[in-house]
């Protein structure tokens, strides 16, 4: 992360969900982070620890109840985040270059032929811009997802777990590709995952996060080579910061679970 002002800072963000009863449950318990521009950070962590809680937050779909989110050089202008939910979620009555078209509907531009092109070539699907979402594989339906959060050429990218339901094989060259798509436009990236495999390959700074509810209890550079090969999945230095990351999920997962508070 440069030494400048960070893109995004989160000052002892606290979320709590009714519960019910009379209860809440606490999903986020004082979570400090600061994001660089041009980070790529994966949020690593259990599942119900929170870290989807904390993406929706950043992308301003919930107000935190506690702490503040702050963005130090303005806020993010309609457009200044793309988000890839765990799902595709795309039209199925929609053709994949309107799919890809409709975030710049939203945000009142009119989008050019060129711009949605470009945003399906960068993910490998220049040649199925007039298909629909039933004729693509789960891969590809998730790389039409990945445009349409990029053709706004976002500050930020925000990635829920997207590829968690793909056979290991796609997983593998959509981590490649998103590596490559980083690197081109040199945008900032958080990435949700429960695998250390995956944040180990992709990612500059890994946050590790307890279970619920969710805290940053560990931080770790990923001492990696910028460019991410195939073959670095073999390497020894990308074993061991692996096994360090388990290490560090480990000690996260035997904190305590505390589920309710409050009258």
């Amino acid at each position: 992360m440069s030494a400048a002002s960070p893109l995004l800072r989160l000052q002892g963000v606290t979320h709590f969900y009714g519960g019910g009863k009379g209860r809440n449950l606490l999903a986020l318990d004082g979570v400090s982070l600061d994001v660089g521009h041009g980070d790529f950070l994966s949020l690593l962590g259990p599942s119900g620890c929170g870290k989807s809680t904390l993406l929706r937050l950043i992308a301003g779909l919930a107000a935190p109840t506690g702490g503040t989110i702050a963005w130090p050089d303005g806020k993010p202008t309609p457009g200044d985040i793309g988000f890839v939910f765990q799902e595709p979620t795309l039209m199925p009555w929609a053709s994949i270059a309107d799919n890809v078209r409709l975030p710049l509907r939203l945000t009142g531009r009119k989008a050019t032929t060129g711009e949605i092109a470009s945003a399906l070539d960068l993910v490998g699907l220049g040649d199925f811009a007039q298909a629909f979402p039933r004729e693509l594989s789960g891969g590809m339906k998730m790389r039409a997802a990945l445009a349409r959060a990029l053709v706004t050429q976002p500050r930020l990218l925000l990635l829920d777990e997207p590829f968690a339901a793909l056979d290991e094989i796609t997983r593998f060259r959509l981590n490649e590709d998103l590596m490559r798509i980083w690197r081109e436009r040199q945008c900032t990236v958080i990435f949700v995952t429960h695998s250390v495999f995956e944040a180990a390959f992709l990612s500059q700074r890994v946050a590790v996060m307890s279970p619920r509810p969710g805290r940053i209890v560990a931080e770790e550079p990923i001492d990696l080579p910028i460019l991410r090969v195939p073959e670095l999945r073999t390497d020894p230095a990308y074993s061991a910061i692996c096994r360090k990351l388990s290490d560090r999920l480990a000690v996260a997962m035997s904190e305590p679970l505390m589920s309710e508070v409050g009258p």
